[in-house]
């Protein structure tokens, strides 16, 4: 009689879904939401909300209260426009920059090797910052480089950098037999590396350099020094001319806020194209 029981309790107990990734129901398979998908959700609809909310607070509100945020809005197209543009140039030029130092990196001169790899270190130990100052500011006494030049120039050398690391380890992690046997067949050692191993290198190297993507959107905010229109050049010109400090960055932040979350939503899309097993987890 116990036994049976105990066999009955077992079957019921079995019957209960499983907490994981995915039960079966009906011979159907219920994918559970994971916490980071709803936490982006969160996010992105709470700041999409209090973008929308207010100016359309101060578009309703009574005639003798300040319309701070109705009359930033206009001008942060403009400054997305600029901040969008920094981000793609600059992205852009460190890619180059960092496949070209990851070759040299993988070189067999070893001249070229420690040349290389003494860019990596410069280039690491010295603040963004300090770097665009260097550019527009001191080479500026030389050389005439515009803000905008200065900028790319500034994020591609200082993102290549660790870039070129990223490509490196890619290149590391696809087996050597892959180049000998595209060498086997005839290839170039040129055409082996663009054509077989960068390739299958880019599934693993794709989600670093999202990520680097995503920090140089907020890191543009520094290009402001160089009088560049981006978004934060906007907001610091508002707010000193109107003295209204708190509601500018305010609206400043949620629109850095809301760029981000929505680039890395593209970044993840991209992955799960890349790799679909691994970013159909990530995506939820």
């Amino acid at each position: 009689m116990k036994d049976s029981d105990n066999q009955e309790t077992l079957h019921g107990v079995s019957n209960f879904p499983l907490a994981g990734a995915s039960a079966l129901r009906g011979g159907a398979s219920v994918r559970l939401v994971p916490p980071q998908h709803w936490a982006w959700n969160i996010v992105v609809l709470g700041s999409f909300a209090l973008l929308v909310y207010l100016p359309a607070k101060d578009m309703f509100g009574a005639q003798g209260e300040t319309k701070d945020y109705l009359a930033l809005l206009p001008l942060l197209p403009k400054g997305i426009g600029i901040t969008l543009a920094v981000t793609v140039c600059g992205s852009v030029s460190a890619i180059l920059m960092g496949l070209l130092i990851a070759f040299g990196k993988l070189s067999r001169h070893r001249g070229v090797q420690i040349a290389s790899s003494i860019y990596t270190e410069i280039l690491r130990g010295i603040p963004l910052l300090v770097l665009l100052f260097y550019i527009y500011y001191a080479l500026g006494q030389y050389l005439h480089i515009p803000a905008f030049a200065s900028a790319v120039l500034g994020f591609g050398l200082c993102y290549g950098a660790y870039m070129a690391d990223v490509f490196r380890a890619g290149i590391e992690a696809i087996p050597k037999e892959q180049g000998e046997a595209a060498r086997s067949l005839g290839m170039t050692p040129r055409q082996a590396m663009f054509k077989i191993i960068l390739p299958q290198a880019m599934r693993t190297i794709v989600p670093a350099i999202g990520n680097q993507t995503l920090g140089m959107v907020k890191d543009t905010s520094l290009v402001s020094i160089l009088a560049i229109t981006d978004i934060l050049r906007v907001g610091n010109e508002y707010a000193t001319k109107h003295f209204n400090y708190f509601e500018t960055y305010t609206y400043i932040a949620l629109t850095y806020l809301i760029l981000t979350l929505l680039l890395s939503r593209l970044v993840l899309t991209l992955e799960s194209r890349m790799t679909p097993q691994l970013g159909e987890e990530k995506l939820g």
